[in-house]
């Protein structure tokens, strides 16, 4: 089983940053890539930004050039930079790990952490 961990949400100013956290622990015998989704009220959860064992990024268009995702394989984390932060990024931010057995992936999801964005 596979724990999955975040931390470093809350309430912050619009234009302001935060940065969030994530760290997994348990049977992750081979780490394929970590990310970043967000659900907001009344929508469906939608990737923010992902990264690859191998340092492959992806973003949500509407984050690029403001979110920032890094990762440790040695530790099984992986970080999301926040910066020029606007309401609209106000959600749950959950992260996923995704760990490849054999030729299968099985993704595990954290609880989420709440981001609000509001003057």
């Amino acid at each position: 089983q596979v724990q999955v961990v975040e931390s470093g949400g809350g309430l912050v100013q619009p234009g302001g940053s935060l940065r969030l956290s994530c760290a997994a622990s348990g049977s992750i015998f081979s780490l394929y890539a970590m990310g970043w989704y967000r659900q907001a009220p009344g929508k469906e959860r939608e990737l923010v930004a992902d990264i690859t064992s191998d340092g492959r990024t992806n973003y949500a268009d509407s984050v690029k050039g403001r979110f920032t995702i890094s990762g440790d394989n040695a530790k099984n984390t992986v970080t999301l930079q926040m910066t020029s932060l606007k309401p609209d990024d106000t959600a749950v931010y959950y992260c996923k790990t995704t760990v490849k057995i054999l030729s299968r992936r099985f993704d595990y999801w954290g609880q989420g952490t709440q981001v609000t964005v509001s003057s």
